[in-house]
């Protein structure tokens, strides 16, 4: 079975912190992991400012459900607002190799 990677590049909207970020990231957990098809998600900022949420899905099915539910939930308004909607970029790729340590 190949998995789906959600790959979403951003910067944060003026007058969001970092840590405020995360703080609303975090709260996205339990949705997330109770998602069916949820594998894995990591959140990352590079040296430029740039964020990127990478999330694995087992399968398209399980990351357009995920996509379609997201909207609803409490969290989403307010972690919304704290992207630069002009910045935000999303794409889906197959996973065709994976390592782990």
């Amino acid at each position: 079975m190949t998995h789906v990677a959600e790959i979403v590049t951003f910067t944060l909207a003026n007058g969001t912190t970092s840590e405020e970020f995360v703080k609303l990231s975090q709260s996205t957990e339990a949705f997330v992991r109770a998602a069916p098809g949820f594998a894995h998600r990591q959140l990352s900022q590079g040296e430029d400012g740039r964020w990127t949420d990478y999330v694995i899905w087992t399968d398209m099915k399980a990351t357009k459900d995920a996509a379609a539910q997201f909207p609803q939930q409490d969290f989403a308004p307010a972690l919304m607002a704290a992207i630069d909607p002009e910045t935000m970029q999303m794409r889906h790729e197959n996973v065709l190799w994976n390592m782990t340590a």
